[in-house]
C-alpha cells in the first residue's frame, strides 16, 4: 500500500527569487561580457593547446599568459 502526501502552499505572488532575479541577471552578463574578451579567448586557446605544441613553437605557456595578459599577469 502507498501513501502520497501533498502539501498547498498559498502563493502570494511575492518570492525571494523575484527579489534575486536582476541580480542573477546582472551576474550573467558580467560572465558573458567577460567570456567574450580577446584576452579569454586567447587564454581559451592557450588551454587547448598541449605543452608539446608549444615547445614545437618555442613558446612556454608561462611566457604566453604574460604576453596575454601584459601587465594585469602579475595579479
Amino acid at each position: 500500500m502507498a501513501t502520497i502526501a501533498s502539501v498547498d502552499h498559498k502563493s502570494t505572488g511575492f518570492s525571494a527569487g523575484s527579489l534575486l532575479a536582476p541580480f542573477r541577471a546582472v551576474g550573467r552578463f558580467m560572465i558573458a561580457f567577460a567570456e567574450a574578451s580577446p584576452q579569454m579567448r586567447a587564454l581559451n586557446r592557450l588551454s587547448q593547446m598541449s605543452d608539446a605544441e608549444l615547445s614545437a613553437k618555442g613558446l612556454t605557456r608561462d611566457g604566453e599568459v604574460r604576453r596575454i595578459l601584459g601587465g594585469s599577469a602579475a595579479l
